[in-house]
């Protein structure tokens, strides 16, 4: 098994019960994650976001958040904050204090202690903005007689949480065809 220059035997298996498991020679000292299975956290921007770093370790580990570049991260006062307990939090922000950086990136954890070191997998963590938005149908012409196919325009901001499930006239439903594009209907 590997060795760092401080005679620490890491490992990295996965049990049965979806532990990833760092063990040194000593029976007494143990390093593990708990949940390894959390790839990604989409939270709104009026709400902001808890993301823990689930490890855990005997005995108790050290919890660092980092980009996925590998620059540890820091603390940004009512923004972005690591607790003691190594759970990172963003803060709810208005749609004008966006920024990719810090809502919209790619971070990892790691857990030390004498045990060895531990890295999370990637976790994406994305705020989506909470404003309003107008959804409407693209404008079409069409000689009487003829088939015209409408589109319902959804801006590119939420188009990836909206799904149109109906299309109306006058209050009454119309059924698209199946082999449509998905937002489209036919009218003839």
């Amino acid at each position: 098994m590997p060795e760092d220059s401080k005679g620490y035997l890491y490992t990295n298996r996965k049990s049965k019960s979806n532990l990833s498991c760092a063990n040194s020679e000593d029976l007494h000292a143990s390093l593990y994650f708990v949940n390894a299975s959390l790839q990604e956290v989409v939270f709104a921007s009026t709400t902001g976001t808890l993301v823990p770093c689930p490890a855990a370790g005997i005995p108790p580990v050290t919890l660092r958040w980092y980009l996925a570049t590998g620059e540890e991260i820091y603390d940004v006062p009512g923004i972005r904050h690591v607790h003691p307990n190594g759970t990172l939090q963003i803060f709810p922000f208005p749609p004008s204090s966006f920024n990719n950086l810090i809502h919209d990136n790619t971070y990892y954890c790691t857990a030390e202690n004498p045990s060895g070191k531990i890295r999370s997998q990637d976790v994406h963590i994305k705020a989506v903005l909470r404003e309003p938005y107008t959804v409407r149908v693209e404008d079409q012409k069409a000689m009487r007689g003829n088939v015209a196919v409408f589109k319902c325009i959804i801006p590119s901001s939420v188009e990836a949480y909206i799904t149109v499930v109906s299309w109306e006239k006058d209050t009454v439903s119309l059924v698209s065809d199946k082999n449509q594009l998905p937002g489209t209907v036919a009218m003839g």
